[in-house]
């Protein structure tokens, strides 16, 4: 879905975005996992409390920080929480999508009774989800760079708003992606 002229590009200025998300992004990127997802899940939290529409993203990073740093459990409870979010919110379309990539990662890592589990709760969700990873041919768009230029944060292309058709909303802090021809 696009945004229409009502509602402008938003600047993506540095102080614009927390350093709270910026020091987790780098964090992670660091191999700091545990640290980055404390910082994940306050942003969360904090997200959450205001209704804010990036928690759901925040929980689902948190639960992947917490996965990298071999604390399966947690990490699972919030990946579920933020795929919990998207569902109350009405967002079956985020919920499938990040679903899938999710189930896909942890198949990745060999976490094959979370990966299950997480289809489960996924189908509790969306009750037509199949958990493969078969879906409708999304639409032409140019590659988007790995991580925001704003914040730092992993760029997924089946995960972010697209606000044209070259640019894309950074699902954590609202900067402007733009597309590299």
């Amino acid at each position: 879905m696009r945004r229409g002229m009502g509602r402008p590009f938003r600047q993506a200025f540095a102080g614009n975005i927390p350093p709270l998300l910026q020091r987790a992004n780098q964090l992670i990127s660091t191999g700091s996992y545990i640290e980055a997802a404390g910082a994940y899940e306050q942003l969360a939290r904090a997200a959450e409390a205001r209704g804010g529409p990036r928690a759901p993203f925040f929980y689902i990073q948190a639960g992947r920080a917490r996965i990298m740093g071999n604390q399966i459990a947690g990490g699972v409870e919030y990946l579920e929480r933020g795929l919990g979010l998207f569902a109350v919110r009405g967002l079956a379309g985020k919920v499938f999508n990040v679903g899938n990539r999710i189930v896909a990662e942890l198949n990745q890592r060999g976490l094959g009774k979370e990966s299950q589990q997480v289809a489960v709760y996924i189908k509790s969700l969306v009750p037509d989800f199949d958990g493969s990873l078969a879906g409708p041919a999304p639409a032409k768009r140019p590659p988007l760079p790995t991580h925001c230029p704003g914040c730092g944060a992993p760029v997924r292309v089946d995960e972010v708003e697209w606000l044209d058709d070259i640019t894309a909303e950074c699902a954590f802090c609202g900067s402007p992606v733009r597309g590299e021809s």
